[in-house]
């Protein structure tokens, strides 16, 4: 289990990494878009290149950071019946959903996308926009993303089965806002 917990800190590494790197995506997909409409409305110059290229950056920000929101446990989960139960029981419904759910799911996704990209590759494939971009990046994203995306599943399923093991902590407690920490840091002070 030891070798397994490596591999999982070394995902969620990797997935932080990515996140944080894909941070920057944001900001330059608003300046690009900022930009087009800029050029679009104020100076009547369009350019399907750099419309295309906002829908990649878009693409890359929810597609690569999958496994990132995952990471963080801010995915979208429905807590209706699972608030309920016990945390044990939260933890096995979370090792049912990755193991028949999110990771067939991904990985068949990642599966279904690799020929798609290789075919853009190989053929050279252009947008058939006029001053479109070359496709293949965009197909790319796709099995990139749902490697990530199986990936820290893996890592989660890692996670769990170690805490219902009981050789780590509450694995969606480690990833709390550090923003949180701090608040709580001087509540606790504020008692004292």
């Amino acid at each position: 289990m030891k070798a397994l917990l490596g591999f999982s800190r070394a995902v969620d590494a990797l997935n932080e990494h990515v996140g944080r790197l894909v941070y920057w995506c944001v900001l330059i997909t608003v300046l690009v878009s900022a930009a087009n409409a800029t050029s679009r409305y104020a100076l009547n110059m369009a350019s399907n290149a750099w419309l295309e290229l906002q829908w990649y950056l878009f693409a890359a920000v929810f597609l690569l950071c999958a496994g990132y929101t995952l990471l963080h446990n801010e995915h979208i989960r429905i807590d209706v019946l699972s608030g309920q139960l016990s945390r044990r029981a939260q933890i096995w419904i979370d090792v049912f959903g990755l193991v028949f759910f999110l990771l067939p799911m991904s990985l068949f996704i990642m599966w279904l996308s690799w020929p798609i990209f290789m075919n853009a590759w190989t053929s050279g494939e252009i947008s058939g926009s006029a001053g479109g971009l070359i496709r293949w990046p965009a197909r790319l994203l796709v099995p990139v993303g749902f490697a990530l995306l199986s990936l820290q599943g893996i890592s989660e399923l890692i996670k769990r089965i170690a805490y219902l093991r009981g050789l780590i902590p509450d694995p969606v407690e480690v990833h709390k806002d550090p923003g949180l920490d701090v608040v709580l840091d001087v509540e606790r002070e504020g008692k004292k």
